[in-house]
């Protein structure tokens, strides 16, 4: 048996080009006219997404395979990136592109309650075929449901009206709300205790001894001891980085939006100094895409801020999510930050050891920072010597649903939801009585209203199978069923899993299958549940099952 030579190939046969898709010389001008002198690098690519979507109103065929080629990327690569988040409208080739203006009404737990499903109902016979009305997960303005986006214009209390009046005079730009700016915080004192940390008044050590002995734990949700994860990174081998997560996507969660919106430069500070401590030299800031506002506001006031610094600053860039709740997760953030998909990474190790770009990382959620000027400019004991319940601290809680006066509402840690609805929030809304409670958004759980004197801070909620996270209160009252909660909660859950690990990709699914059944089969559930919280990568797949787990714990009447 002899071996064949190999078949003869003619030049004819030789491809004239690689195998793809060729790039269109007009796309590819336009191209590098939008992206003008930016840099061309990889984690730029979410970015130079943004700019094509923001000018176009969609990703074309064309535009992608130019850009892929402009950052010298695989098309593989930028196609699974932009297909990845919920903001990019890719249109394929052939494809009519979506209407010029898109309104996204938000159907999360909140807004569902305040009536979303009738406006999605009533919204397109209204706008006619010229704008396109679509769900969209939270757009972290639960205080002012039922939400309606236009464009990037959120409309609060929407009405077919109030929503048809801003499609009709164009509305679609969010206008940026009055805040603190860099002059007013100035002149009240603003930046003084960072010049004075940096001139060597105070030393890295004592700050972060103080911000151990305050107590303050990360307010993003997880809980760490703040000053410890300065001391930790500190320790790590230099270059170290730090990213600022602003992607409160979790249903029910607005409170870093409230503190941004009123007052940028406490957090700014706040960032400055935990950086300085930690010896970090560079910072990332990643804001969620849904706050457009937040986004101008902050843009404005760190031109402000190096234009006339108070003290040397480290290098600080601002980078825009594109809706995508999962990135609300430290490493996910991350990797978004990175030019990628918004996929968490398996742990060990963790960022404060590999973080972004491969360096150790300090990550803080806004309100975290928010505190820390309070805290070293008042002493470590003024702020742990608020509480309730033998608790220490301030918290924010974000309050929505059935209460008259739903907003960011600073009270001590281990109020009661029963205090925080009294006295804080003016009690129930009119003819509601309450009935049970989400203690910490979407994955926190739910609990009936015969549970409502549970001190409300990290730890309280564990024996009950709840937690508070990110403190966004959820009020359910005797005109809701908790079952129709944890369907809400769980569509979201399936909507927004990232697919890369089965147990949440497919058991989010599953769950929803199940549970929208008018008979829940709760032993499947249980295991199918079990499942998801040891085996998801993630906080996504792990806290899911928990409005289920709580629904059949807590309400096995609804289930009759």
């Amino acid at each position: 048996m002899s071996i064949q030579s190999p078949i003869p190939i003619s030049v004819a046969q030789v491809r004239a080009r690689p195998k793809g898709r060729g790039v269109d010389a007009r796309a590819l001008a336009e191209i590098r006219a939008l992206l003008g002198d930016a840099p061309r690098r990889r984690d730029l690519l979410i970015e130079h997404l943004h700019r094509i979507q923001d000018r176009f109103a969609h990703l074309s065929a064309a535009h992608l395979a130019a850009l892929a080629a402009e950052m010298n990327l695989p098309m593989a690569h930028v196609y699974e990136v932009a297909s990845f988040y919920h903001h990019f409208d890719i249109v394929k080739e052939g494809e009519a592109p979506p209407p010029a203006i898109t309104v996204r009404v938000c159907d999360s737990i909140g807004c569902e309650l305040a009536g979303a499903k009738d406006l999605l109902e009533r919204l397109p016979a209204l706008l006619g075929r010229d704008v396109r009305v679509v769900a969209a997960p939270c757009v972290g303005r639960c205080d002012s449901a039922p939400v309606a986006v236009v464009g990037q214009n959120p409309i609060g209390r929407a009405s077919p009206a109030k929503v048809g009046e801003a499609v009709a005079k164009g509305q679609t730009t969010c206008p940026v709300t009055r805040c603190i700016d860099y002059a007013r915080y100035r002149k009240a004192g603003g930046y003084l205790l960072l010049a004075a940390c940096l001139g060597g008044a105070h030393t890295r050590e004592s700050v972060t001894k103080v911000m151990e002995e305050a107590g303050l734990r990360g307010l993003g949700g997880a809980g760490f001891p703040a000053g410890r994860k300065w001391r930790v990174v500190a320790a790590m081998p230099a270059p170290r980085l730090m990213a600022v997560n602003i992607d409160e996507g979790e249903p029910g969660t607005f409170k870093d939006r409230h503190y941004l919106e009123r007052d940028p430069h406490r957090f700014l500070e706040g960032m400055l100094i935990a950086a300085w401590a930690a010896g970090v030299g560079e910072i990332y800031i990643y804001l969620r895409d849904e706050y457009a506002g937040c986004r101008a506001l902050l843009e404005r006031e760190l031109a402000r801020l190096k234009a006339d610094p108070p003290c040397a600053l480290p290098p600080i860039h601002l980078r825009r999510g594109a809706g995508a709740s999962v990135c609300g997760e430290e490493s996910a953030m991350i990797e978004s930050i990175e030019g990628k998909r918004g996929m968490p990474r398996l742990r060990p190790p963790y960022v404060a050891e590999v973080g972004l770009f491969g360096y150790p990382t300090l990550e803080h959620n806004l309100e975290t920072l928010y505190w820390v000027r309070g805290i070293l400019e008042k002493g470590a004991a003024w702020f742990s010597g608020q509480g309730r319940n033998g608790r220490k601290g301030l918290r924010s809680y974000s309050v929505s649903g059935r209460v008259k006066r739903p907003g960011v509402h600073l009270a001590p840690a281990g109020i009661t939801v029963r205090e925080l609805i009294d006295e804080y929030c003016g009690g129930m809304a009119e003819g509601h009585r309450f009935y049970a409670y989400l203690p910490g958004g979407a994955s926190g759980g739910i609990l009936p209203a015969s549970m409502g004197d549970i001190p409300l801070d990290f730890d309280t909620l564990n024996p009950y199978g709840c937690f508070i996270g990110s403190a966004g209160v959820v009020i359910l009252s005797d005109r809701d069923r908790a079952v129709d909660a944890a369907r809400n909660l769980l569509r979201f859950f399936a909507d927004e899993s990232c697919g890369q690990c089965t147990p949440c990709r497919v058991g989010t699914v599953k769950a929803l299958a199940l549970i929208e059944q008018p008979k829940w089969d709760r032993e499947l559930l249980a295991e199918l549940s079990q499942t998801m919280m040891e085996a998801s990568i993630c906080g996504l797949g792990q806290a899911a099952p928990n409005p289920v787990l709580c629904v059949m714990k807590y309400f096995p009447q609804e289930l009759e």
